[in-house]
């Protein structure tokens, strides 16, 4: 996998797809523009594009979307040398990634992120899936996609509040390997500036985390599972918000109780978390959540595909830059650290 970082890059896609004859472009409604320009570019360098217009976030992972994409392919008689480019937010990509990753068992893909958190987690790493009723993710495979083209310009149109819930991605990759992007934060505005030197250097740190960690620990039996700081209790939060919740926003509260949880756990100082309220807190992203949710909590972490053997395990810091894993947690310290949160 081959990321590159830099501005007016769409023209790139065809010079990613060395023998390929056909190509699925996915795309959301807002972005129908961007694969228009991407489809009339690839058809004048001599490639059959086709487009697929999918549903707009969550709504795009479904089995009848995906089923849909392999039917247009099918039709098109799609072959293992042709592939699938993904250009939008995680969700697209997401989905983009899924429909290579099963079409004949595997066909190349290229992914344009056009979202904060798309650029810096989603379409990174090779973690492809669908949401079912019974939570996120539970459907996917692991399918590298042959490149990831992150052109900043794409975030120019995104919305304010879009951009500062993928910012809790990226103080994730501060949290559990690099300080100086949680400096960043704290010291400029700069920080979520999208024109500015200090937005594309933590763009290029966050990439360069998520593409080590998971290139070292392609299948998440190792340290690739660290990425999953603040997911297990985001990932429940997100479905007991019928995935209505911006991402980033469910993993700021997320990252939350896990540092309550490490705190409680005796392996990380009350200063750390204080420090998390306050990163998270100059972002405007939220910290508490409902108390009456608890139960319902519970019950989605336990079936949350990171638990194993029906025990849950939770991503927890012994300092800054420095996680581990908490397994089993007793219930009185997982409702503890919860009380810590609610609003």
């Amino acid at each position: 996998m081959t990321s590159i970082i830099g501005r007016s890059l769409l023209s790139e896609v065809g010079n990613s797809l060395d023998g390929v004859k056909k190509v699925l472009i996915l795309h959301p409604q807002a972005l129908s523009a961007t694969a228009l320009l991407v489809q009339e570019d690839l058809r004048a360098k001599g490639f059959e594009a086709l487009v697929v217009e999918v549903p707009n976030e969550e709504d795009a992972k479904r089995i009848e979307v995906a089923s849909f994409c392999w039917q247009v392919m099918g039709q098109a008689d799609f072959h293992r040398n042709d592939a699938v480019v993904g250009i939008g937010g995680g969700s697209t990509t997401d989905l983009a990634g899924f429909v290579a990753a099963t079409w004949l068992r595997g066909i190349r893909s290229i992914l344009i992120p056009t979202t904060l958190l798309g650029m810096v987690d989603a379409a990174i790493g090779g973690k492809t899936g669908i949401n079912t009723s019974e939570g996120k993710n539970l459907v996917g495979a692991f399918h590298l996609p042959h490149r990831v083209i992150i052109d900043l310009d794409t975030l120019e149109t995104l919305p304010r509040n879009e951009l500062l819930a993928g910012m809790g991605e990226v103080v994730k990759y501060g949290f559990i390997s690099d300080p100086w992007i949680l400096e960043a934060v704290e010291s400029s505005d700069e920080a979520t500036d999208i024109k500015s030197d200090t937005f594309a250097e933590i763009i290029r740190r966050s990439v360069a985390i998520k593409e080590k960690i998971t290139t070292e620990d392609f299948r998440e039996s190792g340290q690739r599972e660290f990425l999953n700081y603040g997911h297990t209790l985001g990932h429940a939060i997100e479905h007991a918000e019928r995935y209505k919740w911006r991402h980033g926003a469910a993993i700021s509260i997320g990252m939350v109780f896990a540092a309550e949880l490490s705190m409680l756990s005796g392996r990380l100082k009350e200063s750390d978390v204080e420090r998390h309220r306050s990163v998270l807190g100059k972002l405007g992203l939220p910290m508490t959540y409902r108390a009456d949710r608890w139960e319902q909590l519970l019950a989605t972490m336990q079936r949350d595909k990171k638990s194993r053997a029906g025990s849950l395990r939770f991503v927890v810091l012994d300092g800054i830059g420095k996680p581990g894993i908490l397994s089993a947690p007793t219930p009185e310290l997982l409702f503890t650290a919860f009380q810590s949160i609610v609003e």
